[in-house]
C-alpha cells in the first residue's frame, strides 16, 4: 500500500510528535511512523520519568526554556507548571498524546519500522515500512528524522557519528522498572542509608551492577517507586546483538537491586518488581554530522548563533560509558546556550531534518540537550522550518531563519 504526504516523521518520541503538530498547524499534511504502539517515545517505552528541569531563574523570575507544544502537552497532563522536574502517569500521556496529533489533523501509524529510504542525489523520495506482515511505502517532500537512532538518516546515507569521540563508546544503557508494596513513608525516613551499604556491597563483591549509587524516584502511585539505576556499558546501542545482551543483563541488575532491598530495608519487605520498560533505555547512539557540530566548548561559552533556535541549560550530564561514575557541569541561574539551526541539517540530504538527541553534536553537549523537554523543542523547530520551506518555496538551507526565530518567539521559546 501505498500514500503520499506532505511531511513523514519517523518516531513517535517527543520530537517527533512536536514537529508532526508544527508542521500541521503550518497547513501541512503530515504522518508519525512509530515501530511501538503509542506515542512518547522513551517516556513511554523506556519508562523513563520524570522529565528533567528545563528553566532557569532570570531577574527573579522563573522561566521555561522549552516553550510551545511541550509546554502544551505538559500543561494538559500535569497541570501548569514552571518547568521543574515533572512527574506524570504514562496511560494518560499516551492519551493526550494521540488527542493532540488527531486535533490537529496529523495522521498516525503504529506498529510500523521504516526499513528503506529511496534516495537519489541527497532527495528521498520515499520511505519503506513494515508492519504486521504488510508493505507501507510513504512519499513525501520532506522528511524528519526523529528516531533518537538516526535510523532514517542512516537509511538515508547521512554520515553520523557514534558515541564519543574517541573510542565510540556510547553512556550507558539503563532499563527502568518500578517497585510496589513499598512503605514510601518508611522509605522517605531511611533512604540515605541505602547508598552506603550498596556501596559496600560493591566492595564485597555481592553487587555487580557498575553505577556508583541506587537512583530512585517518587511516582504518582501509592506505594510505588520507580528506578533509574542499572547500567549496562561498552554495548553499541544500534547493534541489536549488543543490545539484547544489554536487555538480559540489565534485567539481572533488577533482580540484584531488588532482593538487595528487600533483604536490608524494612520499607522494602512487602516489595515486588512490578514492571520493567519495554525497551532499554539509550541515552546516546548516532549523532547525524550536520551543518553545524554543537561542542562543549559552545555550551560552556554559553554561545549564540545567528540562526540559534532552541535554548538549553540541562546540565553536561555524562554517565560514565566504560565504568562507573557520573560527571556533571550545572549551569548557573540565568545562564544558557543556544542551538543552532544548522544543527538539525543533515549534510547529505536535501529534504530531511533530524530532530531530538541525534541532532549534530559532539558527546559532551549531546549529553545535555539530549533530555525530552529540549527534544520536544527540536521537533517543533522542525516542523516550522519545513512548513516555511514548503509555504516559501525556497530549500531547508535557503528559509528565512530570522523569520523562524522570530515564530519561535511568539510561539513560547527565549531566544
Amino acid at each position: 500500500m501505498t500514500k503520499k504526504y506532505d511531511l513523514v516523521i519517523v518516531g513517535g518520541g517527543f520530537a517527533g510528535v512536536a514537529a508532526a503538530i508544527e508542521a500541521a498547524r503550518g497547513g501541512l499534511k503530515a504522518i508519525i511512523v512509530e515501530k511501538y504502539n503509542c506515542l512518547g517515545g522513551a517516556a513511554m517505552n523506556c519508562l523513563v520519568m520524570p522529565f528533567m528541569h528545563y528553566d532557569t531563574n532570570l531577574n527573579g523570575e522563573r522561566i521555561k526554556l522549552a516553550g510551545g507544544i511541550f509546554n502544551e502537552i505538559t500543561d494538559r497532563v500535569c497541570g501548569p507548571t514552571s518547568g521543574e522536574s515533572l512527574y506524570f502517569d504514562e496511560e494518560i500521556m499516551k492519551l493526550e498524546l494521540n488527542r493532540m496529533c488527531i486535533e490537529n489533523g496529523v495522521d498516525l501509524l503504529f506498529n510500523t519500522t521504516v526499513t528503506e529510504a529511496k534516495t537519489e542525489n541527497g532527495v528521498i523520495s520515499s520511505v519503506v515500512g513494515w508492519g504486521k506482515s504488510a508493505r507501507v511505502e510513504l512519499f513525501a517532500d520532506n522528511f524528519v528524522d526523529a528516531t533518537g537512532d538516526a535510523e532514517l538518516s542512516v537509511l538515508a546515507g547521512c554520515e553520523t557519528r557514534l558515541g564519543r569521540e574517541k573510542d565510540n563508546l556510547c553512556q550507558p544503557m539503563t532499563l527502568c522498572f518500578r517497585m510496589n508494596g513499598v512503605d514510601k513513608e518508611l522509605f522517605f525516613k531511611t533512604r540515605n542509608e541505602i547508598n552506603p551499604l550498596y556501596i559496600e556491597y560493591q566492595k564485597q563483591g555481592k553487587i555487580k551492577n557498575p553505577r556508583e549509587d541506587v537512583l530512585i524516584f517518587n511516582t504518582l502511585q501509592d506505594n510505588v517507586l520507580h528506578f533509574n539505576t542499572t547500567r549496562v556499558v561498552k554495548l553499541n546501542p544500534t547493534d541489536p546483538f549488543d543490545v539484547t545482551r544489554a536487555e538480559i543483563e540489565a534485567r539481572e541488575q533488577v533482580f540484584e537491586v531488588y532482593e538487595f532491598l528487600k533483604e536490608n530495608f524494612e520499607a522494602f519487605k512487602n516489595a515486588k518488581v512490578l514492571s520493567t520498560a519495554l525497551q532499554i533505555g539509550i541515552r546516546e547512539s548516532r549523532k547525524v554530522v550536520g551543518e553545524y557540530t554543537l561542542t562543549k566548548e559552545d555550551l560552556l561559552s554559553l554561545a549564540r548563533f545567528e540562526d540559534g533556535v532552541v535554548t538549553a541549560n540541562y546540565d553536561i550530564d555524562i554517565h560514565s560509558p566504560d565504568g562507573t561514575g557520573t560527571s556533571h557541569h550545572y549551569f548557573a541561574p540565568g545562564e544558557w546556550y543556544e542551538i543552532p539551526y544548522r544543527c538539525l541539517i543533515p549534510r547529505d540530504a536535501k529534504n530531511l531534518l533530524v530532530a531530538g538527541r541525534c541532532i549534530s553534536a559532539t558527546h559532551e553537549a549531546q549529553a545535555s540537550l539530549r533530555i525530552m523537554p529540549y527534544c520536544s523543542a527540536l521537533g517543533q523547530v522542525a516542523g516550522a522550518a519545513i512548513a516555511q520551506a514548503v509555504r516559501s518555496g525556497k530549500t531547508l538551507r535557503t528559509i528565512d531563519v530570522a523569520a523562524l526565530r522570530e515564530q519561535l518567539r511568539n510561539e513560547g521559546f527565549i531566544l
